[in-house]
C-alpha cells in the first residue's frame, strides 16, 4: 500500500499516551518488532491539532526514535510521520483505517510569540 507522509510543520501535537512496546498478538503477547531491521517498536497516542481540528492519532514508532524527555501533555514533533491506509477481513467484517508511523519522536521546541 502506498505511504503518505504527513505534513505538522503547521499542526501542534499533545502527547497523550506514554510509549510502550506495541503488542503484535494479544494472546500470545508476542512484541511488534520492524521486519527490515528487527527492532522493537513502539505504540503511543498524540492528539494532532491543526486548522482548529482535532484528531486523536495512535503512532507506531521504532524504540530508538523515542528520545528522552517526553511528558504526558506536552507538545512533541513526530519525525517523519507517514499515513498508510490498511484494510482487512477479521472474523468475516471488512474492516479498514489508517496507520500512522513516526522515524521518532521528540519533545517540541516552544517558540515564544509575540502577544496580542
Amino acid at each position: 500500500m502506498r505511504s503518505i507522509r504527513v505534513e505538522t510543520s503547521g499542526a501542534t501535537v499533545l502527547l497523550t499516551e506514554a510509549p510502550e512496546p506495541k503488542v503484535k498478538d494479544r494472546q500470545t503477547g508476542e512484541i511488534a518488532k520492524d521486519a527490515q531491521s528487527g527492532e522493537v517498536l513502539m505504540r503511543l497516542g498524540v492528539v494532532y491539532i491543526d486548522g482548529g481540528e482535532s484528531s486523536l492519532l495512535q503512532v507506531t514508532v521504532p524504540e530508538s526514535g523515542v528520545t528522552e524527555g517526553l511528558a504526558l501533555g506536552s507538545p512533541v514533533t513526530l519525525i517523519g510521520l507517514i499515513a498508510r491506509p490498511w484494510d482487512t477481513v477479521f472474523n468475516g467484517q471488512q474492516r479498514h483505517g489508517i496507520a500512522f508511523r513516526a522515524e521518532a519522536i521528540a519533545p517540541a521546541a516552544i517558540s515564544v510569540g509575540a502577544g496580542a
